[in-house]
Formats: structure tokens, C-alpha cells, sequence
């Protein structure tokens, strides 16, 4: 810990953005900057980064708040959250990106991965990581990039090659070199077994990835690494690292068996902590790690939706049928009901716990008395839905929510938490500051630098309080709308 400073600087390296914030000891945030990341489709299905445009984002957004903090010497400890399963390439000498990274929602493994799924090899995928063969998980994105990169293939060859996710990248440029990964994000591989504590050999051989190319697996919180003093004026300890589905638990406190959290970001992630138990599902959702600590894991049970915010984002960008996000909210309340529209948002596959990379998106349900605002409404309507999905694969496997904890920016618009709450017939519960991502990071870090005695402590001082959405809705009304759902789901091609 920096013994003159009491700030945590947290870089939340996300999907669309890097974003960096600075937080005070009771969670407050007192200093924020953000950069957008270009998006980069080369075909229908791909998704692409740039490794070094994430780097700069985050060293600028880092120094911004760190001048805006009052200097490095303010700062105590570095946090770092970052877009998982996403996948970076680099050569461990000259440091410089081989490739531009395959970004989580990127889905050009699909055919590798049925034919692995054919050849038998998903149940003992299944039964070591808790994984399935998906193309959002990184193996069969670093294999890719190993068949298919002239430079990734020859660094490997000559030993000099780096495999691994967001966060490691940046740990390293920000060490000078400390190549390292935490176990959450580890997990999301396909390549670290639940109950293990490093890489396995035989899930490296089994997906055609070099175990030398892999980072060091570390904790969570605790002396992981330092950065250079040159970044922001002093060596600051990176003492917190998460991916940011596991962050943003960490962030709505869900640290007791049975806690829930769902973020609604660019995808919507839901994470059940199931505490020391290794989860193992029968009903399509994921185990995963949700953090380690002193060597110790907790775990959880996870259910992953791929498109959430980037749908409000389409309604925009491309179709024109919003000015802005928050509008969403607006025409949603403007009508009374869908008018029977309904949208299954598969603009990149359906993900759990249908799990199906090959279906597209629909709207269905069109007349002459749908208007836009029903569209909108339809697609808020959407995120209820695909919750209500993993809710009830959920408690198939044991683990039944008895309240919500939503977050993420999509989560601010209150229609559609109250929505949430109707068709779950749940309480739903939101935090006065929905960027627990960032927060929970800063949380892991505090309590890594020693600012806290445990990371219980450092939740009940920072998360801040909530607001409750109680259902509203009748079970007839609620049925019909569940119905019209599974009828649109049953028409995908």
C-alpha cells in the first residue's frame, strides 16, 4: 500500500469503453474519466479490439482522475475489472499486440466448437471448468489465433508468445512485465478447472494451446503486483483484479451463499454465490469462480445473456427508432401495454440457458397498431424475459433467487427494473450507484492494500444504499406475457 495515500483508482476496462475511477474509503466516487473503443467487424459474427487502443485508454483515463485526485501520492492501491473471455495476444519481449484481441461476443469458433461438442469432448470440459463448448469462452479463441496468425503462431514457436485476458494484458503494461491473471478471470478459459489451482495440461492439449503462453493464476485481492512509478507519478500496488461479472457481485455485496446480482451492461450476466461449493449445473448455466482470496475460492453458478444494453444500442444506431437510451423509458410508459410485439434480441445467438450461437434475432407480433413505443417497450420487456429464462434454470439447479440485485447502466431505467420485479414476482433491489463493476473492484483492492480488515468490511463501508421495486403484476397477466415469449423463442430458426 502507498502509506501516504487513501483513494483506490480503479481501471474498468469494458466492452465499449475503459473507464477509470477514483474511490474514497466510504465508496464515493471522486473522480471519474472514459474513452470509447472503436468496435471493429471484419465479417458477420466477429468481433475485434485493439489491444493497444485499450491500453492507451487506460493509461489516459488513469492519469486524468489521478491528476483530478490531487497526485499518485493520494492514491493507496489499483483496482483493475475488466470485459471477460475477451482474448489478447502479445510477444513478451517487445510487449506489442500480435493480433487484434477477439473480443468476448466475437463468435468465429462456432464451428470448432461443434466439432469438439461432436468428437465427445464437452463433458469433460463440463465436469473440470464448468464451462461449455461456446465460443464466447477464450480456449477456442487463443487455438484461433494460433491457426490463423502468422505472428501468434511464430511466437509460440520461438517462446516468446502471451495469451491472455483484458486484465493481464494491462497488469503486464503497467508492471513492465508481471504476467499474471486472476483466478475469476482464469476460469472463464476453459483451461482452469474449478477445484485447481493452476492451468491444466491436459485441457491445453486437448484445445491446441501452449501452457508457456499462459500468465501466472492469482488472487483476487492481495500483493499482486506493482506498477511503474512512471504511470502515475508513484508505484502504486495493484491489489484487486476481477473479471467484471465477479466485480460487480463483489460490488452489490453478494458475498453469502444464495446472494444474486445481475448486471446489465452491453450483455446481462446473473451470479449466484454458491460459497465453497464447486458448482455443477444440469440445466445449461456455468460454474465459475467467483473470487480467491489468500488461496481460498468462492464460487458461483452463472447465467449469461449476450445482448442487453447493445440491443437499446441497435435501437439507435442502426434502426433509428430512439434518440437516446434513457427515451427507452419514456415511450415504454407511453403505452399500455406491447400491443403483442415481441422481440428475442439473438442479434449474436442466444447464450444461457438456451445456448444457441446459431439462432438470430426476431420481432415478432408487427401490425398496423404497433408504434414504435411498443417496439421500445418490447424491447425492455426483452431483458425481463431472458431473466425469467435464467431464473428458472436457476432454481432447476437448486439455487432459487429469493431477491434480485440488478446493476449496470441499463439497470438505471426504473420502468424496466419494475418490470424485472412484475414478471419475476421478485423484489427487486438497485443500488444508488449502478457501477458496481467499478465499485466491486475497488472493494477487492482497498481490502488487498489493507484499508480494510476483510472484504465484508470493505462492502458494508462502500456500496452506499438501495432502492426496492416490490411486483405489481398479476399471475394471468404475467403468464400471457411468459407465453408470448416461449411462442416467439419456438419460432427462431
Amino acid at each position: 500500500m502507498n502509506p501516504t495515500g487513501d483513494l483506490t483508482l480503479v481501471i474498468d476496462a469494458g466492452t465499449t469503453s475503459v473507464r477509470a475511477m477514483l474511490f474514497d474509503r466510504e465508496g464515493r466516487m471522486r473522480a471519474v474519466a472514459q474513452r470509447e473503443l472503436v468496435q471493429h467487424y471484419p465479417r458477420p459474427g466477429w468481433v475485434e479490439h485493439d489491444a493497444g487502443e485499450i491500453w492507451q485508454a487506460a493509461l489516459a483515463c488513469g492519469r486524468n482522475v489521478a491528476t483530478q485526485g490531487g497526485g499518485g501520492d493520494r492514491i493507496a492501491c489499483i483496482g483493475i475489472t475488466n470485459q471477460r473471455e475477451t482474448v489478447v495476444a502479445w510477444d513478451r519481449r517487445t510487449g506489442k499486440p500480435l493480433h487484434r484481441a477477439i473480443v468476448w461476443q466475437d463468435r468465429r469458433t462456432a464451428p470448432l466448437c461443434a466439432e469438439m461438442r461432436e468428437a465427445g469432448h464437452e463433458t469433460v470440459v463440463q465436469e473440470r471448468t464448468g464451462l461449455l463448448l461456446d465460443p464466447y469462452f477464450s480456449a477456442t479463441k487463443m487455438r484461433w489465433l494460433l491457426d490463423n496468425s502468422d505472428d501468434v503462431a511464430a511466437a509460440a514457436r520461438s517462446g516468446d508468445l502471451a495469451l491472455g485476458t483484458v486484465e493481464s494484458w494491462l497488469v503486464w503494461k503497467l508492471t513492465g512485465g508481471a504476467f499474471l491473471t486472476d483466478a475469476s478471470n482464469a476460469s472463464r478459459t476453459c483451461l482452469l478447472p474449478l477445484a485447481g489451482r493452476t492451468w491444466d495440461a491436459g485441457l491445453c492439449d486437448l484445445f491446441g494451446v501452449p501452457v508457456a503462453a499462459l500468465g501466472e493464476v492469482s488472487d483476487n485481492a492481495g500483493d499482486l503486483a506493482e506498477a511503474l512509478p512512471e504511470w502515475f507519478g508513484a508505484p502504486l500496488p495493484i491489489s484487486g483484479l476481477a473479471g467484471d461479472q465477479q466485480a460487480a457481485t463483489v460490488g452489490q455485496a453478494c458475498l453469502e451463499p444464495g446472494d444474486t446480482k445481475a448486471t446489465y451492461g452491453t450483455g446481462a450476466f446473473v451470479l449466484t454465490n454458491m460459497g465453497r461449493e464447486v458448482p455443477r449445473s444440469r440445466h445449461r448455466l456455468v460454474g465459475t469462480v467467483l473470487a480467491q482470496v489468500g488461496g481460498e475460492r468462492a464460487y458461483a453458478l452463472e447465467g449469461s445473456v449476450f445482448v442487453a444494453g447493445s440491443l437499446v444500442k441497435w435501437l439507435r444506431d442502426s434502426l433509428g427508432v430512439i434518440d437516446d437510451a434513457a427515451q427507452t423509458e419514456v415511450l415504454a410508459r407511453s403505452v399500455e401495454d406491447n400491443a403483442g410485439v415481441v422481440v428475442v434480441p439473438a442479434l449474436a445467438g442466444l447464450g444461457a440457458p438456451h445456448w444457441r450461437p446459431d439462432v438470430r434475432a426476431s420481432i415478432s407480433g408487427l401490425s398496423f397498431a404497433a408504434t414504435r413505443a411498443h417496439l421500445a417497450r418490447a424491447a425492455l420487456e426483452a431483458m425481463s424475459h431472458q431473466t425469467h429464462d435464467l431464473a428458472v434454470a436457476f432454481a432447476a439447479d437448486g439455487a432459487q433467487w429469493t431477491r434480485l440485485r440488478i446493476d449496470g447502466g441499463m439497470s438505471a431505467n426504473d420502468w424496466m427494473a419494475q418490470d424485472m420485479a412484475n414478471v419475476l414476482d421478485l423484489v427487486v433491489e438497485r443500488p444508488d450507484f449502478v457501477e458496481t463493476t467499478a465499485l466491486g473492484a475497488g472493494m477487492l483492492a482497498a481490502y488487498g492494500a489493507g484499508l480494510f480488515a476483510s472484504l465484508g468490511e470493505a462492502a458494508a463501508a462502500m456500496r452506499g444504499s438501495v432502492r426496492e421495486f416490490e411486483p405489481t403484476m398479476g399471475q394471468s397477466e404475467r403468464e400471457q406475457r411468459l407465453a408470448l415469449w416461449r411462442t416467439a423463442l419456438s419460432n427462431l430458426a
